[in-house]
């Protein structure tokens, strides 16, 4: 079973946020262990994260060049993982890829978060040492939770995010193979050579995009937003809107445009949009000057960012819109229902 990326893509950082990666340059039980379980509890619903064997790392960045691990330490440490990942209760097992990048071996650990949380490993592994913790991600870091923490942790047991709920209302054909196809592609995953000879509904169990019981295969909601033609006819005004507002708030003018189908698809679709219609370059020549000034209205990467959040993180159990407002002087994206759980008002100011 293969991992839903590629190792290029979680050195680089630029898909998944650092905080869902964690980079060992050895095997470390102990500490993985509990890096494990904490990406199993998602207590932030972030969709678990990724563990890297075989890289230095230094402030949570991969160090140059890259170590990997030796091809005769590879089944060996397999071994040891399912070996300690049974010590985590319930029971939860990981995926685990063996990877060849740069002509060298690397272990990576897809751990999403489990549907049977929450979960809790031995504190330590020495030898008779019975006490558990339920571990949580906070940040990059793995730690102990709060009292308070422990209690939203538990709270979760009695509620599956909206986006990892089987529809109901929805079959195994409302799933299309050609989007899943070009997706794995382009992301690299090696997913996509198997999914040529792979059963359909085996291809969708592997990507956790369809319910696990064999005799009731539904999709998930995360698999018709991203591989159905028509998510809105599952989730209404599952769309883009990007609405100009020449003459501001309350002006007699409107222009506006929707973006639907899949979500990666309706996001490209809606930045390519503003990057045409709404970004503007000036361009100044000087006197005595060579080169001209260029300047741009709105920075393009910054867009791309809040309006990629604002995708990935809405409620799509809210009937509402991802709506892009084109002012004169500013651009506001709004997303429903709110900002996300973990983002507080201290942090923001840090």
């Amino acid at each position: 079973m293969g991992i839903p990326t590629n190792i290029k893509t979680l050195l680089s950082g630029l898909v998944v946020e650092w905080a869902r990666i964690e980079f060992k340059e050895s095997w470390d039980p102990e500490s993985t262990l509990k890096t494990i379980c904490a990406f199993a509890n998602d207590i932030d619903n972030w969709g678990g994260g990724y563990i890297v064997i075989g890289v230095e790392a230094q402030d949570g960045h991969p160090t140059l060049p890259l170590k990997g691990l030796s091809t005769t330490k590879l089944d060996k440490i397999q071994k040891d993982i399912l070996e300690k990942c049974k010590r985590i209760q319930p029971d939860y097992l990981p995926v685990v890829e063996v990877v060849d990048y740069q002509e060298k071996n690397f272990i990576v650990i897809w751990a999403p978060g489990g549907n049977s949380r929450p979960y809790s490993s031995p504190k330590t592994m020495a030898k008779g040492d019975k006490e558990r913790v339920y571990w949580i991600r906070k940040m990059s870091n793995t730690v102990k939770p709060s009292e308070d923490e422990l209690r939203d942790l538990f709270s979760l047991s009695n509620n599956i995010p909206f986006d990892d709920r089987v529809n109901h209302f929805a079959e195994l054909t409302d799933l299309n193979i050609t989007l899943i196809q070009s997706y794995l592609k382009e992301i690299g995953s090696s997913l996509y050579e198997e999914s040529k000879n792979m059963n359909f509904a085996d291809l969708c169990m592997n990507m956790r995009i369809v319910g696990s019981l064999p005799e009731y295969t539904k999709p998930k909601n995360v698999g018709l937003l991203f591989f159905s033609f028509e998510p809105d006819k599952f989730f209404p005004y599952a769309q883009i809107d990007v609405v100009e507002f020449p003459e501001d708030v309350g002006g007699d003018r409107i222009i506006e445009k929707a973006f639907t189908g899949p979500l990666h698809i309706q996001l490209r679709e809606a930045m390519l949009h503003i990057k045409n219609r709404i970004i503007q370059e000036e361009i100044i020549k000087l006197p005595n000057v060579s080169e001209a000034k260029r300047f741009f209205n709105y920075p393009e990467a910054a867009i791309e960012e809040a309006l990629a959040n604002a995708v990935y993180h809405k409620g799509y159990d809210e009937r509402e819109p991802v709506e892009v407002r084109v002012l004169p002087d500013r651009i506001q994206i709004v997303s429903h229902p709110c900002a996300d759980r973990s983002v507080t008002i201290e942090g923001l100011k840090q």
